[in-house]
C-alpha cells in the first residue's frame, strides 16, 4: 500500500506540459516525464486505507493499491504484471481516461488523490521500453470462430481475451486503420498513433486477424458473418451525432467536430485524399459543446492557426470542488479545464445558440446567441429559459458542433433482427452481454452509449468472458477486478 507516512511527506505531482507557445507548433504528445525517484515518491502516497475504494470508482476494477506499491518499491516489472492482469491497453487509459479512481481515492477526501492515472503510464511505457509487453499465443486452439465487428478500444479488448482462449478471432474495422476513435477521433497530442499501432503489432503477432475497409452492413451482409462464425461481437462506436436544428445549421462553415477532427488525424497521418477540406487557420472558431470533443477541437483549431477559438457551454459553470448533493466517492460534476483550454480559449457558460449567420455565398460569417438560466423545480429536471435582452451577433468563420452522439448506425441491428433501445443502442443485457439472437453479443458504446475509454475496455473483456462461456460452456477468462487467465 506504499508507505504508510508517504501522503504526509509528498505532496501529488504529475507530469508537466510542454510550453504553449512550443507544442500548438505541432502535433506531438507534449508531456514532461517524470524521474524515477519522483514516481516512487507518488506511489508511497497510496494509503494503507483498508477499504480501497478507488476499486470501486474504476470501471476495470484495477488493483490499484498493489501496482502503487510495487512502483513505490522499484519492482516496475511486477507493477506492469498487475496492471496487465486487468487492463488490456493502459497506454490508452493512461493517457486519456479522466481517471474516476481519482475520484474515488481515499486521500481525495481532503487532500490531493494519488496520482493513479501517471503511475498507471509510466509503468506501461516502462514495460515497454524494457521489452517486457511481448506476444503471448495461445498453444491450443478451440477451433470456434469469432468475429469483432469494430476495432476500437471494446472491440480490442474483447478480441484479445478471445484469442487468449483459444478461439480464432478476426476483428473488422470499416476505417483504412484499426484503432476506432482512437485513431480517427483522439488528437494526436492527446496520443501519438504509433501507440496503437506498437499495441496492434503485439495482437497480430498473438493470431489475431485484422480485416479493415470493410463495413459489415455493406460491404458483408450480417448474415453471412453470422453463418461463417460461431459468434459475433458487436462493438462499434457510438457514431450518429447530434445535431443543431436552427436557422443556417446548412451554411459552409458549420461543421460536425468529428469531422473536422477526423480529417485531421488523416492529415496527421499523411493521407492525401481527403475531400472538401476543413481547417481552422486564419479563422474566428467557435466549439458549440464543452465536453471532450469540444475540448480536443479547441487544441486542433489552435494548431492549426485559429485567428481566435471560443467555446460555447449552455450548461453552467460548474464548481473546482465537490458540491453537497455529490459526495465523496461519487463522480462530480467540477469544473474541468483541460490543456487545450489552457491553450487560449475563452470559455463562455449558460450560453445558448439560436441561429447561424450567412453571407450571400452561403458562408457562414457569424451566429446569434442568447444567455440562458437553468430553473429548478422539486421534483422535475431543471427547466431552461431564456434572458430576455441578452441576443447578441458573434463574428464567426467556423462552427464546430461538439454536441455528443445519440447512438449508433442501425445497419447491422436491422439486418441480424436486434432489439435497440430508443437511442439506437443494442439491447444486451450487462449480466451476459447477450442481444435477442443467439450467438451475437455487444458491448462498448454501441451497447451502452457514448461513454468512456475504460468503460469500453472493461465492456470488451466482460462480453469476451460471456462468448465463451457460450461457445465452451465454461470459461477461464477472469470477471471485473480478477487477475487474467494462465497462457493456454
Amino acid at each position: 500500500m506504499g508507505k504508510i507516512t508517504g501522503f504526509l511527506e509528498f505532496d501529488r505531482k504529475v507530469e508537466a506540459y510542454a510550453p504553449v507557445e512550443e507544442r500548438v507548433k505541432n502535433y506531438k504528445e507534449f508531456t514532461i516525464p517524470m524521474k524515477e525517484k519522483e514516481l516512487k515518491d507518488q506511489g508511497a502516497r497510496c494509503m494503507d486505507c483498508g477499504i480501497p475504494f478507488c476499486h470501486s470508482g474504476c470501471p476495470l476494477g484495477n488493483l490499484i493499491p498493489d501496482f502503487n506499491d510495487a512502483v513505490y518499491r522499484g519492482k516496475w516489472e511486477k507493477a506492469a504484471s498487475i496492471l496487465h492482469s486487468t487492463n488490456n491497453f493502459p497506454e490508452f487509459t493512461g493517457r486519456l481516461c479522466p481517471a474516476p479512481c481519482e475520484e474515488a481515492c481515499v486521500l481525495g477526501i481532503n487532500e490531493d488523490p494519488v496520482s493513479i492515472e501517471n503511475i498507471e503510464k509510466n509503468i506501461v511505457e516502462t514495460a515497454f521500453e524494457k521489452g517486457w509487453i511481448v506476444a503471448e499465443a495461445p498453444t491450443n486452439r478451440t477451433g470456434k470462430k469469432v468475429a469483432v465487428v469494430g476495432s476500437g478500444p471494446a472491440g480490442l479488448a474483447a478480441a484479445q481475451q478471445l484469442n487468449r482462449a483459444g478461439h480464432l478471432v478476426t476483428v473488422f474495422e470499416r476505417d483504412e486503420k484499426p484503432g476506432g476513435l482512437l485513431r480517427y477521433g483522439i488528437p494526436d497530442f492527446k496520443m501519438e498513433k504509433q501507440v496503437i499501432d506498437r499495441r496492434l503489432k503485439v495482437l497480430v503477432e498473438e493470431g489475431i486477424i485484422f480485416k479493415c475497409n470493410v463495413h459489415v452492413g455493406k460491404d458483408i451482409k450480417a448474415d453471412d458473418l453470422k453463418n461463417d462464425f460461431d459468434a459475433i461481437v458487436l462493438s462499434g462506436g457510438a457514431t450518429v451525432r447530434r445535431n443543431l436544428p436552427i436557422e443556417g445549421a446548412d451554411l459552409n462553415g458549420v461543421v460536425q467536430a468529428m469531422d473536422f477532427l477526423t480529417q485531421n488525424n488523416r492529415r496527421v497521418d499523411g493521407i492525401k485524399d481527403l475531400g472538401d477540406e476543413i481547417k481552422a487557420t486564419d479563422k474566428n472558431v467557435i466549439v458549440i459543446g464543452g465536453g471532450d470533443t469540444g475540448s480536443d477541437c479547441i487544441g486542433t483549431s489552435f494548431r492549426q492557426g485559429a485567428k481566435s477559438v471560443s467555446n460555447f457551454e449552455i450548461m453552467p459553470m460548474a464548481s473546482t470542488e465537490r458540491t453537497e448533493d455529490q459526495p465523496w466517492p461519487f463522480w462530480p460534476m467540477r469544473l474541468r479545464t483541460s490543456s487545450s483550454h489552457k491553450e487560449g480559449a475563452e470559455r463562455f457558460f449558460c450560453i445558448s445558440t439560436k441561429r447561424f449567420v450567412g453571407d450571400k455565398n452561403g458562408n457562414l460569417k457569424g451566429l446569434v446567441t442568447s444567455e440562458v438560466e437553468w430553473i429548478k423545480v422539486p421534483g422535475q429536471r431543471p427547466q431552461l429559459k431564456e434572458i430576455e435582452g441578452t441576443e447578441k451577433e458573434w463574428k464567426c468563420d467556423l462552427a464546430l458542433l461538439a454536441l455528443g452522439f445519440t447512438g449508433s448506425e442501425m445497419n447491422i441491428a436491422e439486418q441480424l433482427g436486434l432489439e435497440t433501445d430508443p437511442r439506437s443502442n443494442i439491447k444486451a443485457s450487462e449480466e451476459d452481454y447477450k442481444t435477442n439472437v443467439p450467438g451475437v453479443f455487444a458491448a462498448g458504446d454501441q451497447r451502452r452509449g457514448q461513454s468512456l475509454i475504460v468503460w469500453a475496455i472493461s465492456e470488451g473483456r466482460q462480453a469476451a468472458y460471456h462468448v465463451d462461456t457460450y461457445l465452451m460452456g465454461e470459461s477461464a477468462l477472469p470477471l471485473k477486478g480478477e487477475g487474467d487467465l494462465p497462457r493456454l
